[in-house]
C-alpha cells in the first residue's frame, strides 16, 4: 500500500483546499436592445429583452 514520504505541511493542505484559486470573474456582454452590462444567455434585467424578443415585461 502506497504511504506519502513526508509529512503534508498545514500551508500545503490548506492552499489545495482553498477554493479561492478556482474562482473566475463573470463574464459580461452587452444587451443588443437597450445597450446594459448582462450576463451572457440571459434575460436583460434592465428592459427584459433576449436575443431581440421581449420575454419579460418591463414598465418605462
Amino acid at each position: 500500500m502506497a504511504v506519502p514520504k513526508r509529512k503534508v505541511s498545514k500551508a500545503r493542505r490548506d492552499k489545495r483546499r482553498s477554493a479561492v484559486w478556482k474562482l473566475e470573474a463573470p463574464a459580461f456582454s452587452r444587451c443588443s436592445n437597450c445597450g446594459a452590462l448582462m450576463t451572457p444567455h440571459r434575460v436583460c434585467k434592465n428592459c427584459g429583452f433576449y436575443k431581440g424578443v421581449e420575454v419579460i415585461k418591463k414598465e418605462a
